[in-house]
């Protein structure tokens, strides 16, 4: 057999069970999506995300027309253009956004004792580090303005690296049956009641959705000057269920950055499967999935 006779090169194998999908997705395409997501949000996607990512990204495959995973990763990574209009949209689909009113409640009381505590006339300045659509910041938002005595108490900075959950979050506007776990009360004191075409919605209340400023940020960014230019120092910081998407090198380098935005005494609040005792010398744990800096 000559060398114009050689048989051309087996596809790469397809990834498991996806035989039947709309595209080939090949174990190549996901450790390339991978790659790009750790290097643009610091995710560490394993590798039962497989479904996710196909799920996720072949929508963006559909919006550009495209046949193959392969097309789509190569145009992202070696047409500047394509690449810089399309990232935010990448990082947007392979971002987990979970969430709800007064989720891991016992952290509110505990915000509201810390803030309670604070010096008379003082506002205090928190950090919601994990926005998604809203419901986390406003549950923060209210335990504010409780611990205030019924006033707005100081001034909320709201953030997320994904924009499409930010502008859902920012039109502060719920199904009813998604806050009724604020509580009866609360429910009529911070929120107003949809009529007619908008029945069975909410919206916070202006004094609350006043408090609270939306912006889009990266954690791996360095310094955050979004959040220095809030404030030179933090009373409280959420950042919950967030880090157990980064490697611990990732983790370490993040809580670096908050422990310098977070003021001596000020509370670092995370999410329920997550401990960083070993992580920062600078942090101590006063109760659970809470820490102080020293």
């Amino acid at each position: 057999m000559g060398a114009r006779d050689t048989l051309p090169a087996a596809p790469p194998p397809r990834i498991a069970g996806d035989e039947s999908r709309e595209y080939a997705f090949h174990s190549q395409d996901f450790e390339r999506v991978r790659k790009l997501i750790y290097k643009r949000a610091g995710i560490n996607l394993s590798e039962h995300k497989q479904n996710m990512v196909y799920s996720r990204l072949s929508r963006r495959l559909r919006v550009h027309g495209m046949q193959t995973f392969g097309q789509y990763l190569d145009r992202f990574e070696s047409e500047p253009d394509f690449g810089a209009a399309e990232e935010q949209e990448f990082v947007n689909a392979l971002t987990t956004n979970l969430t709800s009113f007064y989720r891991e409640s016992h952290h509110f009381p505990v915000l509201q004792e810390f803030l309670a505590a604070m010096p008379s006339g003082s506002a205090p300045k928190v950090w919601c580090a994990a926005a998604s659509t809203g419901e986390e910041p406003y549950t923060i938002a209210i335990t504010m303005t409780e611990a205030a005595g019924g006033r707005p108490g100081g001034s909320l900075l709201a953030t997320d690296i994904d924009t499409n959950v930010l502008a859902t979050a920012a039109r502060a506007s719920y199904r009813l049956e998604s806050a009724q776990a604020c509580g009866e009360a609360r429910l009529k004191r911070f929120f107003l009641r949809g009529k007619g075409a908008n029945e069975g919605m909410v919206r916070l209340r202006p004094e609350i959705t006043q408090m609270v400023r939306f912006a889009q940020l990266n954690l791996l960014d360095d310094d955050y000057p979004l959040v220095r230019q809030f404030a030179s120092q933090l009373d409280a910081v959420f950042c919950r269920n967030v880090m157990i998407y980064f490697d611990r090198k990732t983790q370490k380098e993040i809580l670096g950055r908050i422990v310098q935005v977070l003021r001596p005494g000020g509370l670092l609040i995370v999410g329920h499967s997550e401990n960083f005792t070993d992580c920062n010398e600078s942090l101590v744990l006063k109760g659970k999935t809470v820490y102080m800096r020293k």
